[in-house]
C-alpha cells in the first residue's frame, strides 16, 4: 500500500502544533513572509520547532526572501528542509545547502515537467494554484493539468480539505499533500477536528 505523506503548513500556535503531531503528520510547516497572516518569526518559531518530536520534518516556507534573512532564520530554528514559492531560481534555492521544494503555481500552459527539470536540484516540486498573491489562497486547481509522470517527487496542495483529497490522492496520486487553511478556524488558527479528519481521510485514501 502506497502512503501518502502529509505536511500541515502554517503552524503560529503550540497548541496547533500539538494537534498536528497527535494527527500523526509527516511535516510540520512554518511560513516565514511577512504578508501572511501565519507569518511566524525566528524566535517564535525557534519555540515551537523545539517540541517537534523524531522524524517529523520541519519545513520553513519562503517567498523571495532576502538570502541574509534566509540564514538568520536557519541560524536560529533548526529546519530540515526549505519550501521556495516566489521567483526563486535554483541557483537561490541551491545556496543555502539544503535540502529544499520548489513551487509551482499552476496554470494552463505551464510545463511541469520542464519546470521540474529545471529545480533538478530541488527534493521536489508543490504544486499550487496559481492566485494574484503567491500561495494559493486555499484555492484548488485543475488537477488535469498535471501530467502522469514528472521527474521529482510531487507534493500536492491548493484549496484541500479533509473533503476534497480523497479524491486528489486517486486521480493524482501525490507523495505527499500540503494543507494550510483546509484545517483551520481561521487564519493562522488551526482547528485539531479538522486537523485529524484531513489526516484520516488521506490514509482512507491509501487504503483503497
Amino acid at each position: 500500500m502506497t502512503r501518502t505523506r502529509v505536511k500541515i503548513c502554517g503552524i503560529t500556535r503550540p497548541d496547533d502544533l500539538d494537534a498536528v503531531l497527535a494527527a500523526g503528520a509527516d511535516a510540520v510547516g512554518f511560513v516565514f513572509h511577512p504578508p501572511s497572516p501565519r507569518f511566524v518569526d525566528r524566535r517564535r518559531a525557534a519555540a515551537l520547532v523545539k517540541r517537534v518530536p523524531p522524524f517529523v520534518a520541519r519545513v520553513g516556507l519562503f517567498v523571495n526572501t532576502e538570502p541574509a534573512t534566509v540564514a538568520e532564520v536557519l541560524a536560529t530554528v533548526p529546519l530540515d528542509v526549505l519550501q521556495f514559492h516566489g521567483d526563486e531560481d535554483a541557483r537561490y534555492c541551491e545556496q543555502f545547502s539544503k535540502t529544499y521544494i520548489k513551487a509551482a503555481r499552476v496554470a494552463p500552459g505551464l510545463n511541469l515537467v520542464e519546470f521540474a527539470r529545471t529545480f533538478a536540484s530541488a527534493q521536489g516540486i508543490l504544486l499550487d494554484a496559481y492566485v494574484e498573491s503567491y500561495g494559493g489562497a486555499g484555492k484548488t486547481f485543475d488537477w488535469s493539468l498535471v501530467p502522469e509522470s514528472l521527474p521529482l517527487p510531487m507534493v500536492l496542495s491548493g484549496g484541500l480539505t479533509a473533503d476534497n483529497v480523497g479524491e486528489a490522492i486517486r486521480r493524482v496520486h501525490p507523495w505527499a499533500v500540503d494543507v494550510s487553511s483546509g484545517v483551520e478556524s481561521a487564519k493562522g488558527i488551526k482547528d485539531a477536528s479538522k486537523i485529524a479528519a484531513f489526516v484520516a481521510a488521506v490514509r482512507s485514501a491509501d487504503a483503497r
